[in-house]
């Protein structure tokens, strides 16, 4: 009897999973946002479950078990998708075209499951108010819309002007709050003798004075001393 309630559980378990999945898809990429298909499903469906299980005394292991189902399922998809790449289109979706050189594809927004005025606040939202100043928008298959502005719209980059700036480093976190963080100083190849001296020399005579300070790997350091104001003063030293 107890093997059959397993069986059952999980006969269950799987098709409310393929139930989800195929409601996902009729709702369309516009409720994901930035999650794909099995994300949204086993995000919602084990929170679910987890809730169920915190007041289910009697058989607790049936929501444990079918949390477990779900994960493997979620687990081995993402595997499959790894594997096989071509697999994605059919299991995610793809990215759509909705305009292209100043022509809107009624049928692509349609698919996208998006009406015009969905679009236009899309458009808006990156600033672009005016159409024609967008070469090609495309509908990504996590919700979101990538546009590709028209050459003469686009912002003028170093390149365009024959400029070669300095690469900017990532910075690396020395002080936060007023504590002195050992291990990202040691990383940096730097010590507690070098910090207090370039902190004496932005005139700062003690590290709980700052609320944040980073360096980069050329020995940037730019800190933000506490204020009692709640303003922030930034000091740059290289």
């Amino acid at each position: 009897m107890c093997h059959i309630q397993v069986f059952a559980l999980c006969l269950t378990v799987l098709g409310s999973f393929a139930t989800l999945f195929i409601a996902a898809k009729l709702i369309g990429h516009k409720q994901i946002a930035q999650l794909d298909f099995f994300d949204y499903i086993t995000g919602i469906t084990i929170g679910s479950i987890a809730a169920e299980m915190a007041t289910e005394l009697e058989e607790p292991w049936k929501p444990f078990a079918a949390i477990l189902i779900y994960a493997g399922v979620t687990l081995l998809l993402s595997v499959v998708t790894n594997k096989f790449p071509r697999t994605r289109r059919y299991l995610y979706g793809s990215s759509t075209i909705l305009m292209d050189r100043g022509k809107l594809y009624r049928a692509n927004l349609k698919k996208a499951k998006l009406d015009l005025e969905e679009f236009l606040t899309m458009c808006r939202q990156q600033g672009y108010f005016d159409l024609t100043s967008i070469q090609t928008a495309i509908f990504e298959f996590n919700g979101r819309l990538t546009i590709l502005p028209v050459s003469t719209q686009r912002p003028a980059t170093p390149g365009d002007m024959n400029l070669c700036p300095e690469q900017e480093l990532l910075f690396t976190e020395l002080i936060m709050d007023g504590r002195i963080l050992g291990s990202n100083l040691q990383r940096m190849g730097l010590d507690l003798t070098w910090l207090d001296k370039q902190l004496k020399q932005h005139g700062i005579h003690s590290a709980q004075d700052v609320l944040l300070a980073v360096c980069d790997r050329n020995r940037k350091l730019v800190i933000y001393e506490n204020d009692d104001n709640e303003r922030h003063t930034a000091r740059c030293k290289k």
